[in-house]
């Protein structure tokens, strides 16, 4: 090809693409294109959205190596937090799509179809990340680890769950209005569901809960579960459901003696030796009130949830307390073992089994 015809080419293509340009520019600009979802998609659009989509979740999700066991406490956590944020597009197992949902474009599918054919981590995957051009939002929380509920639910789904298993594990008859019924699905009547991946309530005070519920609702504070829950309910009564939980009577015995245990007490008590930990008992007890209500007791609480928080806080990935950057800092020094020990001993504690003695607690204040 000559000089003048490689020109004439390259001026030809020039031309084209200006001409697209101004055509695309014109659809934009003058409303040309009709978005009118009675109208739907041009033929063919749905198959190529709906490919690009399967391809790109198979090339970014984690592998299956990475996905825990998705136990039955997992699964009602999920199956509670989809009831609640999830169910108003894709329905639930054994109720029918609404007609609302039908008429969306793209048409969210029934949710025993929408899980049909993925793997949990591909799962996990989309529910953490969401969807482009779909009304499917990615996780409130940039926090992997709370997805894993939801995909524990799905993967139930896959399995044939029928429409009484969902209401069971959902309680979703019990959960409106929007008030305490919907909190206490989570959290039981008295703050102590026994599902160990969601917090026991009954043992913290209404200062703390309170402050708590307003971190989640501003933001300030990262949870999937509690920022929806908590712009779920009226904003005015989220101290009176914090009350109600305060007024619960904690019960629960305490547990076997362990060397895993017997190591968290040291380091509860003492700090981590050689390192700049300090002891946890300074703020959290085991005395029955914390030194500040603004502080949470933990003894009692769920071992799997407190490891969780440990390792969040060395993460850098919680906040909404006064003293976030100290709990970061001493969380970072705390090995996976140190986490499991401090987790586990105050697990075994009874709730508020020692009576409160001040001067010891100004004692640990001082030397810390």
């Amino acid at each position: 090809m000559t000089r003048p015809d490689r020109r004439s080419v390259l001026l030809t293509l020039a031309v084209l693409a200006g001409l697209g340009l101004a055509a695309a520019g014109a659809v934009v600009g003058f409303g040309l294109y009709n978005v009118s979802a009675r109208l739907g998609h041009l033929p063919g659009v749905s198959w190529v959205l709906h490919a690009t989509f399967r391809n790109s979740v198979a090339l970014r999700s984690p592998s299956e190596a990475e996905v825990p066991d998705l136990t039955d406490a997992m699964a009602a956590l999920g199956a509670r937090h989809y009831d609640a944020a999830c169910r108003v597009c894709h329905s639930a197992p054994g109720q029918e799509k609404t007609a609302t949902m039908r008429m969306m474009v793209p048409e969210p599918p029934h949710i025993t179809e929408a899980v049909a054919h993925w793997r949990p981590a591909e799962l996990h995957w989309i529910v953490d990340e969401g969807v482009k051009m779909s009304g499917m939002p990615y996780w409130p929380a940039d926090r992997d680890a709370e997805v894993w509920p939801v995909v524990a639910f799905l993967a139930r789904v896959q399995d044939g769950m029928s429409g009484p298993d969902y209401e069971r594990l959902a309680r979703s008859g019990e959960a409106g209005p929007r008030g305490f019924a919907y909190c206490a699905t989570c959290h039981g009547e008295t703050g102590a569901s026994g599902n160990p991946h969601i917090p026991r309530l009954d043992i913290l005070s209404e200062t703390y809960m309170t402050l708590s519920l307003q971190a989640y609702l501003t933001g300030e504070r990262d949870s999937g579960y509690m920022e929806h829950a908590a712009s779920e309910v009226p904003e005015a009564e989220l101290a009176q459901y914090a009350a109600r939980f305060a007024r619960a009577v904690p019960e629960g015995e305490a547990g076997p003696p362990t060397s895993l245990a017997a190591r968290g007490e040291r380091l509860a008590m003492e700090g981590a030796p050689g390192s700049d930990v300090p002891a946890c008992a300074a703020c959290h007890g085991p005395w029955p009130e914390a030194l500040d209500p603004a502080y949470p007791s933990l003894s009692g609480q769920y071992r799997p949830y407190l490891e969780a928080q440990l390792k969040l806080w060395r993460q850098g990935a919680r906040g909404g307390t006064r003293v976030a950057g100290l709990m970061h800092q001493a969380a970072k020094r705390l090995t996976d073992d140190e986490i499991a020990a401090l987790a586990a001993w105050y697990a075994a504690r009874r709730p508020a089994a020692l009576e409160a003695r001040p001067g010891d607690a100004a004692a640990i204040v001082n030397e810390n």
